[in-house]
């Protein structure tokens, strides 16, 4: 067994929580990975930890750690039209 870290990237989306406060940080890649935090930094640390514990969790059940694909971003513009 390997003593040295291996080290996984995620990304994260950060969304505002407008009726608690703060911001809601979603792992798309790891389902159930969801968190919140008063301040973005917060909110990144606090995601930080819970994927670590996703991927230990992973790990002590010898399941397989996954890995992301580049993510896709891809905005949308939406035009409405005035009643």
């Amino acid at each position: 067994m390997s003593s040295r870290p291996d080290a996984y990237t995620y990304t994260v989306v950060l969304e505002r929580d407008t009726e608690a406060g703060g911001f809601v940080a979603i792992c798309p890649a790891l389902p159930g990975v969801v968190t919140e935090g008063e301040t973005i930094e917060e909110a990144r640390e606090m995601a930080r930890d819970a994927i670590r514990g996703y991927l230990e969790s992973l790990q002590k059940d010898g399941l397989a750690i996954p890995t992301e694909d580049e993510p896709i971003v891809s905005p949308i513009r939406v035009e409405l039209t005035h009643l």
